[in-house]
């Protein structure tokens, strides 16, 4: 599996259409074959900051979606509403095939 998370830093008066413009290019994202999960979160310090969670099959999979055509329109959209180049953390991760559970924490009965 290959484990990514990119940190987005949107100009302010993009924030507010974000999830729009990105929209087409994560629903095309989540069909892809290789995909195992595309999720996006907003942060609750600074409304400008969005954090996007993928993860990938394998390396040949995470290699279809960057040559995608709605990868690079995608990409293309998105560099007129980000405030600064991205930070990316990727990871390969073999052998896994998605989450795993937190056992610190359970549902209890209060």
């Amino acid at each position: 599996m290959i484990f990514i998370t990119v940190k987005f830093s949107i100009r302010p008066e993009r924030s507010a259409d974000w999830m729009d413009l990105v929209d087409e290019f994560t629903r095309a994202t989540r069909r892809e074959p290789g995909n195992l999960f595309f999720e996006w979160s907003r942060s609750v310090e600074n409304p400008n900051e969005f954090l996007l969670v993928e993860a990938f099959r394998d390396g040949e999979a995470g290699r279809e979606h960057v040559e995608s055509e709605h990868f690079t329109r995608g990409t293309e959209a998105m560099s007129y509403a980000v405030a600064a180049t991205p930070q990316i953390v990727s990871v390969e991760m073999p052998d896994r095939e998605g989450w795993d559970l937190m056992t610190e924490v359970s549902p209890r009965e209060a």
